[in-house]
């Protein structure tokens, strides 16, 4: 029965795995251009800009890491996933109208593109391309270790199957990955969130039923069993404690801001009125789509308290293991083809992005035009790039991936927040006080994490990093002489 089931599992991923090089050539015949490219042309309707924005956002970041984290941290992790939820409302009133203006007035295909416009000075837009690059590498590998953990479990759970170490896993999971991106640049990714998105909210609700019914009195029985015990892991703060969650909601809140691979699909719609339909329908969609989170991680943890399940080898295994053991077999076919559509999509948007800092943005930064042809060599970066996050993921293998992730998230949060999040609503912002800060928070942000420093009561090390960078951005636009503003980006802000 247990084979029976994986290999109607591994049916749906070698199914989806196959759509995906179907829809890589189906994109490639669309994309003529590194607008296209990078932008998808701007012409993305609201549901397919709000299902492409949720679904890119939740990923196996919150599939795969989530309830691992969940599992080992308790209700401490429910603050995480709540504050991005609140995150899309903050983002729409910051970005909603401005981002989508200013990247039409300015033909922006990227956020170096629009940095630049906005400060009309050439090392934001440096600053901005290498915060790209460096958060890129670190999200990207969280993709890719999801990907493969994902896969490695299911393949080796099949009888018919030789099972597969590690690396085989990534070298798989990664080769379609890169045919993916590279043939279809964007639009392969936005146009697969439709579906993708749709199987997410579908399977999140399913799933959480799911869990309720394989614990003894569901939600209670779930409260009751982890406050025998641990009462901390049930409580309002969870294992981490107050401040430490408090710090996860400044940086999860304030910094879905900041995250390119998010904002930069609000440039791609076709206009500016369809953001008041797209903010909430994404906003409500990742909220739906926690469910899948809190219900495996609840569960498991739950019934290995219970003894009827065995503890996993890894946090990061709880999702795959909850899907072999409790749901149904189509269920978690589709769900796990789901997860890989979702990584897949976030992982093709990444390395769009840091693609686009490379080949379009850092040239123009320095004055040089190194790539002519840049359709071409956006496709052959996408392939370099690839293989320097897997080698990233393989040396950051040791880490869960939701706090690989979380590394990840707060890069982009501490760069970007501050310098386009902030400087499209404020007219005092100075370029100066855009690359201080900028060039300040990497530095901090990649010393904390590096030099494996422990912050006192569980604070983020992100939080850190992004406070640091906003006392700076403010407090030398501040006491800076206010810059000249072109007058349509002046009309702009006044909006």
């Amino acid at each position: 029965m247990e084979d029976y089931r994986n290999s109607i599992t591994v049916l749906f991923v070698i199914i989806y795995m196959v759509l995906c090089i179907i829809i890589g050539l189906w994109a490639m015949k669309r994309t003529k251009n590194t607008e296209d490219f990078f932008m998808a042309g701007r012409k993305l309707g609201f549901f397919i800009t709000a299902m492409a924005m949720f679904s890119s956002l939740m990923s196996g970041f919150g599939f795969v890491g989530g309830p691992g984290l969940i599992y080992r941290m308790g209700s401490s992790a429910f603050w995480m996933f709540m504050s991005v939820t609140m995150g899309f409302l903050i983002m729409g009133v910051l970005l909603g109208k401005r981002i989508r203006l200013f990247g039409e007035f300015t033909k922006s295909v990227s956020l170096p593109d629009l940095a630049a416009a906005r400060y009309k000075n050439e090392t934001t837009r440096l600053l901005m391309s290498i915060a790209i690059i460096l958060g890129v590498i670190g999200y990207l590998g969280t993709q890719i270790m999801a990907m493969a953990i994902v896969l490695q479990s299911v393949i080796n759970n099949v009888d018919w199957i030789p099972n597969i170490s590690s690396m085989t896993s990534i070298l798989i999971s990664s080769s379609v990955l890169v045919f993916y991106c590279v043939t279809g640049g964007i639009i392969a990714s936005v146009y697969t969130d439709v579906v993708q998105g749709t199987i997410m909210l579908v399977s999140a609700i399913l799933i959480f039923f799911t869990a309720l019914a394989a614990v003894d009195g569901g939600l209670s029985g779930m409260a009751t069993t982890m406050f025998l015990d641990d009462p901390e892991s049930i409580g309002s703060f969870g294992t981490l404690g107050m401040i430490g969650c408090l710090s996860w909601y400044f940086v999860f809140a304030v910094g879905v801001s900041g995250q390119p691979h998010l904002i930069t699909k609000l440039m791609m719609t076709r206009n500016v009125s369809q953001n008041k339909q797209t903010v909430p329908l994404s906003m409500i969609s990742y909220g739906i789509s926690t469910l899948l989170i809190i219900g495996i991680g609840l569960a498991i943890r739950t019934l290995v308290l219970q003894g009827i399940h065995p503890s996993p080898a890894k946090a990061d295994d709880v999702a795959a293991l909850f899907l072999q053991s409790y749901a149904h077999p189509i269920l978690a076919g589709v769900v796990i083809a789901g997860l890989f559509a979702a990584v897949m999509s976030t992982a093709d948007a990444f390395l769009n992005i840091g693609v686009a800092a490379i080949v379009h943005d850092i040239p123009k930064a320095i004055g040089r035009t190194l790539f002519k042809d840049e359709l071409y060599w956006s496709r052959l970066m996408t392939i370099i790039l690839a293989v320097v996050a897997i080698i990233f993921a393989l040396y950051s293998s040791k880490e869960m991936v939701a706090l690989l992730g979380a590394f990840g998230f707060s890069t982009f949060a501490a760069a970007i927040v501050p310098t386009i999040a902030i400087g499209l609503n404020w007219k005092r912002a100075t370029a100066t006080a855009a690359n201080v800060a900028m060039a300040v928070s990497l530095t901090l942000i990649f010393f904390l994490q590096l030099g494996n420093i422990n912050i006192p009561y569980g604070i983020d090390k992100g939080a850190i990093a992004m406070l640091v960078s906003l006392v700076l951005f403010f407090s030398i636009s501040f006491f800076s002489k206010p810059p000249k503003i072109d007058p349509y980006i002046d009309e702009i802000m006044d909006l």
